[in-house]
Protein backbone atom coordinates (compact mmCIF):
# COMPACT_ATOMS: atom_id res chain seq x y z
CA UNK A 1 0.00 0.00 0.00
CA UNK A 2 1.38 3.11 -1.38
CA UNK A 3 0.00 6.74 -1.70
CA UNK A 4 2.39 9.53 -2.77
CA UNK A 5 6.12 8.91 -4.65
CA UNK A 6 7.57 11.85 -4.67
CA UNK A 7 9.79 14.37 -2.10
CA UNK A 8 8.65 13.78 1.17
CA UNK A 9 7.42 16.97 3.09
CA UNK A 10 10.15 18.93 5.94
CA UNK A 11 10.16 17.22 9.16
CA UNK A 12 6.77 17.47 11.14
CA UNK A 13 4.64 17.64 7.88
CA UNK A 14 1.72 15.69 8.77
CA UNK A 15 1.67 12.53 7.20
CA UNK A 16 4.95 13.24 5.96
CA UNK A 17 5.46 9.47 6.16
CA UNK A 18 2.88 8.25 3.30
CA UNK A 19 5.41 9.93 0.84
CA UNK A 20 7.78 7.82 -0.37
CA UNK A 21 11.40 8.86 -1.79
CA UNK A 22 10.90 8.38 -6.02
CA UNK A 23 14.82 6.56 -5.31
CA UNK A 24 13.90 4.75 -2.75
CA UNK A 25 10.59 3.27 -4.69
CA UNK A 26 12.32 2.11 -7.98
CA UNK A 27 15.28 0.37 -5.48
CA UNK A 28 11.99 -1.40 -3.67
CA UNK A 29 10.71 -2.34 -7.54
CA UNK A 30 13.97 -3.69 -8.68
CA UNK A 31 14.81 -6.12 -5.19
CA UNK A 32 11.36 -7.43 -5.98
CA UNK A 33 12.57 -8.36 -9.58
CA UNK A 34 15.94 -9.64 -8.42
CA UNK A 35 14.16 -11.93 -5.24
CA UNK A 36 11.95 -13.26 -8.45
CA UNK A 37 8.65 -11.72 -7.69
CA UNK A 38 6.49 -10.13 -10.39
CA UNK A 39 4.15 -6.74 -9.33
CA UNK A 40 0.49 -7.12 -9.67
CA UNK A 41 -2.67 -5.37 -9.85
CA UNK A 42 -5.51 -6.25 -8.10
CA UNK A 43 -6.70 -7.62 -11.19
CA UNK A 44 -3.52 -9.38 -12.21
CA UNK A 45 -3.32 -10.88 -8.66
CA UNK A 46 -6.68 -12.21 -8.21
CA UNK A 47 -6.27 -15.73 -9.46
CA UNK A 48 -3.21 -15.96 -6.77
CA UNK A 49 -5.36 -14.79 -4.05
CA UNK A 50 -8.24 -17.60 -4.87
CA UNK A 51 -5.67 -19.97 -5.03
CA UNK A 52 -6.18 -20.76 -8.67
CA UNK A 53 -2.84 -20.14 -9.85
CA UNK A 54 0.56 -19.82 -7.58
CA UNK A 55 3.66 -18.15 -8.12
CA UNK A 56 5.64 -15.46 -6.18
CA UNK A 57 3.92 -12.34 -6.95
CA UNK A 58 2.74 -9.18 -4.65
CA UNK A 59 0.16 -6.89 -5.36
CA UNK A 60 0.83 -2.79 -5.62
CA UNK A 61 -1.59 -0.53 -5.04
CA UNK A 62 -1.75 3.29 -4.72
CA UNK A 63 -4.12 5.09 -2.86
CA UNK A 64 -5.72 8.56 -3.90
CA UNK A 65 -4.61 8.67 -7.63
CA UNK A 66 -1.75 11.11 -6.88
CA UNK A 67 -0.18 12.72 -10.17
CA UNK A 68 3.18 12.35 -8.53
CA UNK A 69 2.53 8.53 -8.86
CA UNK A 70 2.28 8.57 -12.58
CA UNK A 71 4.61 11.14 -12.59
CA UNK A 72 7.27 8.82 -10.59
CA UNK A 73 6.06 5.27 -10.47
CA UNK A 74 4.64 4.81 -13.32
CA UNK A 75 7.99 4.35 -15.76
CA UNK A 76 9.30 2.15 -12.93
CA UNK A 77 6.21 0.31 -12.92
CA UNK A 78 7.05 -0.28 -16.85
CA UNK A 79 10.71 -0.97 -16.45
CA UNK A 80 10.07 -3.70 -14.38
CA UNK A 81 7.28 -4.51 -16.24
CA UNK A 82 4.87 -4.90 -13.19
CA UNK A 83 1.55 -3.78 -13.00
CA UNK A 84 -0.21 -1.96 -10.00
CA UNK A 85 -3.77 -0.37 -8.38
CA UNK A 86 -4.44 3.06 -8.29
CA UNK A 87 -7.73 4.27 -6.24
CA UNK A 88 -8.96 7.00 -7.77
CA UNK A 89 -11.58 9.62 -6.13
CA UNK A 90 -13.54 10.21 -8.72
CA UNK A 91 -14.84 13.79 -8.08
CA UNK A 92 -11.72 15.15 -7.46
CA UNK A 93 -9.83 14.42 -10.94
CA UNK A 94 -7.27 17.62 -11.69
CA UNK A 95 -7.98 18.34 -7.94
CA UNK A 96 -6.14 17.48 -4.92
CA UNK A 97 -6.64 16.19 -1.73
CA UNK A 98 -8.92 17.94 0.22
CA UNK A 99 -10.05 15.81 2.75
CA UNK A 100 -6.61 15.85 4.07
CA UNK A 101 -6.78 19.84 4.60
CA UNK A 102 -8.09 20.47 7.88
CA UNK A 103 -5.56 18.05 8.94
CA UNK A 104 -2.70 20.37 7.64
CA UNK A 105 -1.50 18.55 5.00
CA UNK A 106 -0.23 20.47 1.93
CA UNK A 107 -2.15 20.18 -1.45
CA UNK A 108 -1.27 17.58 -3.17
CA UNK A 109 -1.93 17.29 -7.37
CA UNK A 110 -4.28 14.43 -8.31
CA UNK A 111 -3.94 13.05 -12.14
CA UNK A 112 -6.49 14.38 -14.46
CA UNK A 113 -9.14 12.47 -16.53
CA UNK A 114 -6.52 11.71 -19.56
CA UNK A 115 -3.43 11.14 -16.61
CA UNK A 116 -5.63 8.44 -15.99
CA UNK A 117 -6.91 7.16 -19.02
CA UNK A 118 -2.92 6.73 -19.78
CA UNK A 119 -2.16 5.32 -16.36
CA UNK A 120 -4.82 2.41 -17.84
CA UNK A 121 -3.42 2.54 -21.51
CA UNK A 122 0.07 1.60 -20.05
CA UNK A 123 -1.49 -1.42 -18.72
CA UNK A 124 -2.29 -0.28 -15.16
CA UNK A 125 -5.77 -0.37 -13.22
CA UNK A 126 -8.16 1.31 -11.98
CA UNK A 127 -10.02 0.79 -9.10
CA UNK A 128 -12.49 3.46 -7.23
CA UNK A 129 -12.21 5.03 -3.88
CA UNK A 130 -15.43 6.97 -3.84
CA UNK A 131 -16.44 9.86 -5.10
CA UNK A 132 -15.38 12.09 -2.60
CA UNK A 133 -12.91 10.03 0.07
CA UNK A 134 -15.77 9.89 2.78
CA UNK A 135 -15.14 7.77 6.21
CA UNK A 136 -18.60 4.98 4.97
CA UNK A 137 -18.92 3.67 8.07
CA UNK A 138 -20.40 7.74 9.28
CA UNK A 139 -22.95 7.91 6.30
CA UNK A 140 -26.73 6.77 6.02
CA UNK A 141 -26.77 3.34 4.18
CA UNK A 142 -28.23 4.98 0.82
CA UNK A 143 -25.19 8.00 0.94
CA UNK A 144 -22.79 5.19 1.42
CA UNK A 145 -24.13 2.47 -0.91
CA UNK A 146 -24.30 5.63 -3.91
CA UNK A 147 -20.52 6.30 -3.22
CA UNK A 148 -19.85 3.06 -4.10
CA UNK A 149 -21.50 2.36 -7.05
CA UNK A 150 -21.84 5.79 -8.67
CA UNK A 151 -18.09 6.10 -8.13
CA UNK A 152 -17.72 3.03 -10.24
CA UNK A 153 -20.41 3.94 -12.80
CA UNK A 154 -18.24 7.16 -13.62
CA UNK A 155 -15.29 5.92 -13.44
CA UNK A 156 -16.15 3.24 -16.37
CA UNK A 157 -17.75 6.22 -18.22
CA UNK A 158 -14.26 7.98 -18.26
CA UNK A 159 -12.66 4.56 -19.02
CA UNK A 160 -14.64 2.61 -21.34
CA UNK A 161 -13.56 -0.39 -19.14
CA UNK A 162 -14.96 -2.45 -16.19
CA UNK A 163 -13.61 -1.03 -12.80
CA UNK A 164 -13.26 -3.98 -10.74
CA UNK A 165 -11.30 -3.11 -7.91
CA UNK A 166 -12.47 -1.05 -4.83
CA UNK A 167 -10.35 0.70 -1.66
CA UNK A 168 -12.43 1.63 1.50
CA UNK A 169 -11.20 5.24 2.42
CA UNK A 170 -9.43 5.81 5.85
CA UNK A 171 -10.19 1.89 5.39
CA UNK A 172 -13.64 2.44 7.10
CA UNK A 173 -15.69 -0.90 6.43
CA UNK A 174 -18.10 -3.39 8.18
CA UNK A 175 -20.10 -6.47 6.42
CA UNK A 176 -23.14 -3.98 5.84
CA UNK A 177 -20.39 -2.08 3.61
CA UNK A 178 -18.59 -5.18 2.35
CA UNK A 179 -22.14 -6.15 0.64
CA UNK A 180 -22.47 -2.84 -0.96
CA UNK A 181 -19.23 -3.06 -2.65
CA UNK A 182 -20.13 -6.85 -3.49
CA UNK A 183 -23.69 -5.89 -4.85
CA UNK A 184 -22.30 -2.96 -7.04
CA UNK A 185 -20.21 -5.48 -8.79
CA UNK A 186 -16.62 -5.20 -7.69
CA UNK A 187 -14.93 -8.17 -7.49
CA UNK A 188 -12.57 -7.27 -4.62
CA UNK A 189 -11.72 -4.47 -1.78
CA UNK A 190 -8.97 -3.87 0.19
CA UNK A 191 -8.20 -2.20 3.51
CA UNK A 192 -5.89 -0.70 5.57
CA UNK A 193 -5.75 -3.94 7.58
CA UNK A 194 -2.20 -4.65 7.89
CA UNK A 195 -0.79 -8.11 6.65
CA UNK A 196 -0.23 -10.26 3.86
CA UNK A 197 -3.19 -12.16 2.04
CA UNK A 198 -4.04 -15.70 2.66
CA UNK A 199 -6.23 -17.60 0.26
CA UNK A 200 -8.65 -17.93 3.12
CA UNK A 201 -9.07 -13.77 3.19
CA UNK A 202 -12.81 -11.95 2.14
CA UNK A 203 -11.86 -10.36 -1.43
CA UNK A 204 -13.40 -7.81 0.09
CA UNK A 205 -11.48 -7.26 3.42
CA UNK A 206 -8.42 -7.61 1.89
CA UNK A 207 -4.96 -6.76 4.07
CA UNK A 208 -1.98 -4.49 2.62
CA UNK A 209 1.24 -3.92 3.92
CA UNK A 210 1.92 -0.21 4.28
CA UNK A 211 4.78 1.06 2.85
CA UNK A 212 6.31 4.66 4.57
CA UNK A 213 8.80 7.05 3.74
CA UNK A 214 10.85 5.52 6.29
CA UNK A 215 10.44 2.35 5.06
CA UNK A 216 13.99 0.69 4.40
CA UNK A 217 14.79 -2.18 1.86
CA UNK A 218 15.74 -4.20 4.38
CA UNK A 219 12.06 -3.82 6.51
CA UNK A 220 10.56 -3.72 3.38
CA UNK A 221 11.43 -6.85 1.91
CA UNK A 222 10.83 -8.73 5.02
CA UNK A 223 6.84 -6.96 4.93
CA UNK A 224 6.48 -8.46 1.67
CA UNK A 225 7.74 -11.78 1.92
CA UNK A 226 7.87 -12.96 5.29
CA UNK A 227 5.11 -15.84 5.61
CA UNK A 228 4.24 -16.70 9.43
CA UNK A 229 1.22 -17.34 10.85
CA UNK A 230 1.56 -14.52 13.27
CA UNK A 231 2.66 -12.15 10.59
CA UNK A 232 -0.31 -9.73 10.79
CA UNK A 233 0.52 -8.74 14.63
CA UNK A 234 3.79 -8.00 12.93
CA UNK A 235 3.24 -5.94 10.13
Amino acid sequence: MYHQIGQPGPKGTPYRGLTVHPADFRRQMAWLRRFGYRGLSMRDLLPYVRGERLGKVVGITFDDGYRNVYQNALPVLNEQNFTATNYFVVRQLDGGNVWDYQKGVAHSDLMSADEMRAWAAAGMEVGSHTLDHPFLPKLSPDIAAFQIRQSKQELEDILGVDVTAFCYPYGGQSPEIRAMVQDAGYTNATTTERGLVRTSDDVYGLPRVTVARSTNIIRFLQKCMTRLEDRRRKA
